[in-house]
This record gives structure tokens, sequence and C-alpha cells, in this order.
């Protein structure tokens, strides 16, 4: 099983709560730095108190689907640099209808940035690429073409 695990620059729990919104999800996790047992924050960076609420965890389920993510603090990630903008990566979304297809490209792109109008295309009844206004990639796909 694949889950993707997005990286946050300090906006993680309004982005969880926007995508519940929109995917028709729930956030079923969600801890912040502040949660962490003082065993396991032995040796890490000293938090300031704004860092001691940004998200550590979180983890929203839609139909069976998981997508998971943090805000990105440095010292607490593998290199200790701390949030890097998503590349070479997306997220993908397989939607229902061409109506369902629109609604949610329409609702992640408001604020972010369209690479691809949501549109038919030769493989797709519709189809669109977005950044969202957190940084996040996205493809929204409705599936085949009508024969």
């Amino acid at each position: 099983m694949f889950t993707p695990y997005l990286n946050f620059n300090g906006d993680c729990a309004e982005a969880f709560a926007f995508y519940a919104r929109v995917l028709g999800g729930e956030v079923t996790d969600s801890y912040r730095f502040a949660d962490m047992p003082p065993m396991e924050t032995e040796g890490a960076p000293p938090l300031s108190d704004a860092d001691q609420q940004k998200v550590m965890h979180a983890r929203l389920v839609v139909r069976g689907h998981e997508l998971m993510g943090a805000d990105m603090l440095p010292g607490f990630c593998a290199d200790g640099t701390g949030y890097r903008q998503p590349q070479g990566m997306s997220v993908s979304i397989t939607a229902d209808s061409v109506a369902e297809g629109e609604r949610i490209f329409n609702a992640l792109a408001e604020g972010g940035t369209v690479g691809m109008p949501f549109a038919p295309t030769f493989f797709s009844q519709g189809f669109g690429l977005l950044t969202d206004r957190f940084g996040i990639p996205w493809m929204i796909d409705v599936g085949h073409p009508p024969a």
C-alpha cells in the first residue's frame, strides 16, 4: 500500500481541514509538536511556542484512502533543513464523475496555480493539473473518455 505523506510550511492543520471539506473525509489523527512526551524530545532542538503548535503528524481518511502530512521544522526532518516545496510528484485523485472532478478541481485551485485547466482529453472525460494554495501539486482525473 502507498500513502502520500505531504510536507507543509506551518499550515498543515488548515490544509487538512480544507482537504477534509473538499474531499468529504475526516481527519482521524492530528498531533502537535507540543504533544510529544518529554522523553521523545531529548536531544531535539528547542521549539518556540509557535512551533510547538504546528502539526507533527496528521491523517485524513477519504473513502478508505489515507493522506498524511506534517509541518516540516528544521531539526525534525532527515536532512535538518525543514520545509521544502514539493517537486517531482502530484497527488492524483480519480473522481466518480465529470461534475465531481470539476468541483474538486475548482475547490483545490482556489488561491492556487492551474497548470492545466480541467477539461476532456483524449485519455479522460476530465483531467486537470494544479498546485493548491498550500503548495501541494494535484492531478484530478475522471477516467476514460466516452466511446
